[in-house]
Formats: C-alpha cells, sequence, structure tokens
C-alpha cells in the first residue's frame, strides 16, 4: 500500500542513512556479532552525520525538533541492511524524549552537547529482579541527605548499560500508601562510586545490543541530577511508555519485512525437485498472507507514527500497534524461516538471527498480556 507519511526530506535523509549504513556498518557487522558490542567510536561516527543531535536543539549543539518520522526512517533503513545498532534506539527513542522533556536549564547544559557528539550515552534502568511491567513494585531506594540523594538497589535487563554514560533511574524516593507515588528519576552517571555494571548478559537474540544488570551501593547522587520533580516519576514514565512501545514496534514490523523481503529472494534462486522453490503453490501462499499482514501491520503503524509525531497518540492505540506488529513479527519471521528449510536453522542465514532476535518483542516495553489488558480496560472489560 502506498505510503504518505514522508517528505522529501524524509527520503533524502533516508539516502543518506542507506548509504552509511552500506558503508560503515554491513563491512563490519560480522565483527560486531563475534565481539557481541557495537564499538563505542560508531556512535561518534553516527553523531557527525547528525543522528545523534536529531532533536536536540540547535544552542545545545543538536539540529533542532526534526520530529519522530526521522527516527522510524533510519529503523527501517537499519533493518532493511540487515543490521543492528546495539542501543542506539533505547538512547534517541526512550531516553532522550525524558532528558528533553524533564532537564532543566543547568542539565540541559550540562548535558545535552555531550549527547549531540555521542560523548555521552544513556540508558534507562526501570527493571529489576522482582519487577518488571509493575512499575509500582520498584524497590530501589532513595534516601535524601542534604545535596544527595543515597541510591540503594539493582537493576536488570537493562538495554545499552554497558555503553551509558549516564542512566535515569527510578527509584523510590518516599514511601506512601499508594504504590505509584514516591517514584523518582535520578540520573547516575558512571564512575560514581558505589555505581557497578556488570557483564554483558547472553541473550537469545539481538546480540550487539548490549544489556547489563545494574548495582547501586550508597550511591551518591547529587540532587542536582535529579530529573523533573521529586514523586512524579510514574506519570513521566505513564507518558513516555507510548513512545517506547511505537519503537518497538517500528523494529518489529521493519524486521517483518526485512524478513519477507530475504525470504523471496531465497525461494526465487533455491531449487527443489527441479524446479524453483517459488514455483510451488504452498509457497506462493505462504508469502501472500504474509504480506498482507505485513502491509496491514506497516498502515497501523504508520497512522500511529504521524499521531506519535503530531504527540496525539493515545496509550491505548500504541499498545495495539506493539501488539499488532510484534504479533505479526513473530508469525512471518517464523513461517519465512520454515521456507529455509534446513538452511533456516544456519546462523550463516540472516533469517536465523531475525528470528532469534524477534522473540523479545513481545516482551520489553511491556509483554503482549499487559497490552492486551491495557486495550481491554479501554473496552470497559
Amino acid at each position: 500500500m502506498k505510503r504518505t507519511l514522508f517528505t522529501a526530506e524524509h527520503e533524502e535523509f533516508r539516502g543518506v542513512i542507506r548509504a552509511f549504513l552500506q558503508r560503515e556498518v554491513v563491512p563490519v557487522f560480522p565483527e560486531w556479532l563475534e565481539a557481541k558490542l557495537v564499538p563505542r567510536e560508531f556512535f561518534r561516527s553516527l553523531a557527525k552525520l547528525g543522528v545523534l543531535g536529531m532533536n536536540i536543539p540547535v544552542e545545545y549543539g543538536g539540529s533542532g525538533a526534526a520530529g519522530y518520522l526521522y527516527s522510524v526512517v533510519l529503523h527501517e533503513e537499519t533493518s532493511r541492511a540487515l543490521v543492528q545498532l546495539g542501543p542506539l534506539r533505547c538512547h534517541l527513542d526512550v531516553v532522550m524524549p525524558y532528558f528533553l522533556a524533564y532537564c532543566n536549564d543547568e542539565q540541559r547544559r550540562r548535558w545535552l552537547p555531550k549527547c549531540a557528539t555521542g560523548d555521552m550515552l544513556t540508558a534507562i534502568a526501570m527493571t529489576e529482579p522482582n519487577t518488571g511491567s509493575d512499575l509500582a513494585g520498584i524497590k530501589t531506594a532513595a534516601v535524601r541527605e542534604g545535596d544527595h540523594y543515597i541510591l540503594t538497589g539493582a537493576k536488570t535487563f537493562i538495554t545499552g548499560g554497558l555503553h551509558a554514560d549516564a542512566v535515569i533511574v527510578v527509584a523510590r524516593t518516599s514511601k506512601t500508601d499508594d504504590r505509584r507515588a514516591g517514584l523518582s528519576l535520578l540520573v547516575v552517571e558512571d564512575g560514581m562510586p558505589g555505581f557497578t555494571k556488570g557483564a554483558n548478559l547472553n541473550k537469545l537474540g539481538l546480540p550487539v545490543q548490549d544489556t547489563a544488570e545494574l548495582a547501586f551501593d550508597q550511591v551518591q547522587v547529587p540532587a542536582a541530577n535529579l530529573l523533573g520533580e521529586e514523586g512524579q516519576a510514574f506519570r513521566y514514565l505513564t507518558h513516555n511508555l507510548a513512545g517506547e512501545r511505537l519503537g518497538v514496534a517500528v523494529n518489529a514490523i521493519s524486521s517483518a519485512q526485512a524478513a519477507l523481503d530475504v525470504t523471496v529472494d531465497y525461494v526465487r534462486n533455491r531449487r527443489v525437485f527441479g524446479k524453483p522453490l517459488s514455483d510451488f503453490q504452498n509457497t506462493k501462499f505462504e508469502l501472500a498472507a504474509l504480506a498482507t499482514d505485513v502491509a496491514a501491520g506497516q498502515a497501523m503503524f504508520d497512522a500511529a507514527a504521524v499521531a506519535h509525531d503530531q504527540k496525539t497518540l493515545d496509550p491505548v492505540d500504541a499498545a495495539k500497534v506493539k501488539l499488532f506488529c510484534t504479533e505479526v513479527q513473530g508469525r512471518t519471521v517464523d513461517r519465512c524461516l520454515q521456507l529455509f528449510g534446513g538452511y533456516g536453522y544456519m546462523m550463516e542465514y540472516p533469517i536465523a538471527r531475525l528470528y532469534a532476535d524477534a522473540r523479545v518483542t513481545r516482551i520489553y516495553g511491556g509483554t503482549s498480556e499487559v497490552m492486551k489488558t491495557i486495550i481491554s480496560k479501554s473496552l470497559g472489560l
């Protein structure tokens, strides 16, 4: 279906990103996979291209409010190139909106220029060993003592945790009867005594996306690193989750399209019983059904992306888009891998990696079950 959300400027940016990925990433991506990490200098290369400063105000070294659709182009081209850019999506689309919305003037001067140059990468630490989607159950605590908070606790499954120079930590700063109250956002900077990072967690998929456990042992966090108002974190998190879920959805639907593309190419060239695999009716019908699914997911995502760019995306709609696009992704990569036969199970073929990478999208950013709970509440159930 014809897409209408992009302008000529978006398409020009697409060409720049496509050429950059082919030149700077595709040739070295096998090395990244082997190391299970994106080299730090890569992010500085992206910064020189202007990507890291896309939505940072000009006075802080960025290019101004470019808008969300440029991020969509970036993620689509990354999937098209069959590569990953580590924690970039989390830094750009999950963490930076918090900085841009809640930093005070002093914090903006201190942090945003370094974000624009790639000298400061960020992460957000919500999940704990016993707390996932239930944000109100967070146990990590911070006690105010003079000009500092004393932070104690642990976080896990933190995307970009190893590379991060600054981590937004969700911590309980006061105890109230309301479990949602009393949570605050503290920016913990790398090198603060008592702040330690665990090893790069060995995951099923997304190998170059560093994921770590973080520990906070009596870390003295300056009160000047409080992001926004004390006790308002739950409201801030709820406001930003729609954008985070849309970020998962764009990855899901663009990865599904990439899986479909590589499979169509494969079945045209793979010969079975003396003829191309694409000649068999089962192959045609499977791919036709998948193409329809992906087109439906793309149309749904595009509508949500425009709404998010206009700051009108409803949290319920975001949940619907994440649920549908990630489920489409799961079905697509599974059926595509089946068409590859035994070769699909070999990691040298991109479909195997696409299959492994896809599984987490129905978990992080809120599980499919949580999305269904949000949607069902909107129905009055």
